[in-house]
């Protein structure tokens, strides 16, 4: 297994700066205090075309690395384009992003790996529910309920985002599941399913076939077959593509994003 490798396409965020975005007028950044983690957090907000002329409440996307995601001068290799997907589709959404940058691995991984370290994922994820959350929901219109929150992320982001559906259901409705580096926590995270009797969350499963991991496609497969389990596969509440010649970066989750959205919203 070439994890070795893949830590280091998990870490490459680390260099990302904190300049201003210049992509678009939609989206704009506040600082928030965590004190689940004792530090502070720079959060990317896009508000949809539209949004300061009407009277209209929004579904949201909580969405991690957000120094990757709207602005190349802050990326590390390259934007997800996220702002320009979404207004050249004039979809009515707010995504929120959360940076991720150099306690990335403590705070996207829900338990402690032997060699890697990491496990913090509890606290991140308190700080999104009843920190992040209640302050956007006061400050723009949010639909609030779980049908119509989103989280999203790739890589260790997308394990996560798996990790936030399993822990509260009541809140993420939805979930992007990009990369999944589930080999991170594999035995916790199987243990965890083995637990989970309920499971009701529509999910986006992607990956590519070149990631430099030979075991991405079947953990995930595996985590995705649990899910099943769990429902009749009739809802269809679940999808995975699996990109042929995909690699682990921005340009995978960047060509990815758009169907994901459509067919999640």
């Amino acid at each position: 297994m070439k994890h070795i490798l893949l830590v280091l396409l998990l870490l490459f965020y680390l260099n990302s700066n904190a300049q201003q975005p210049s992509a678009s007028k939609q989206v704009s950044t506040f600082s928030i205090e965590i004190p689940q983690l004792k530090t502070a957090k720079k959060i990317w907000v896009y508000l949809p075309k539209g949004y300061t002329t009407s009277a209209k409440k929004y579904p949201v996307i909580y969405m991690h690395d957000a120094q990757n995601l709207f602005d190349a001068s802050t990326s590390y290799a390259g934007e997800w384009n996220i702002d320009e997907t979404l207004d050249s589709i004039h979809a009515k959404v707010i995504v929120i992003g959360i940076e991720n940058t150099e306690n990335r691995m403590e705070e996207l991984t829900p338990f402690q790996h032997s060699k890697y370290g990491g496990g913090k994922a509890d606290a991140y994820l308190d700080f999104i529910v009843t920190t992040l959350k209640p302050r956007i929901d006061a400050t723009y219109r949010t639909k609030t309920n779980a049908k119509n929150t989103a989280v999203f992320g790739s890589s260790l982001g997308g394990l996560v985002s798996f990790y936030a559906a399993i822990k509260y259901p009541e809140v993420f409705g939805k979930v992007g599941c990009f990369s999944p580096a589930f080999w991170f926590n594999r035995n916790e995270i199987n243990d965890l399913l083995a637990q989970t009797k309920d499971f009701d969350t529509k999910i986006y499963f992607l990956c590519g076939d070149n990631e430099g991991d030979a075991d991405m496609i079947p953990d995930m497969k595996n985590v995705e077959q649990w899910v099943n389990t769990k429902r009749c596969e009739c809802k269809k509440l679940n999808k995975e593509v699996i990109v042929k010649g995909g690699q682990h970066n921005e340009k995978l989750w960047r060509e990815g994003f758009k169907k994901a959205y459509l067919w999640l919203f």
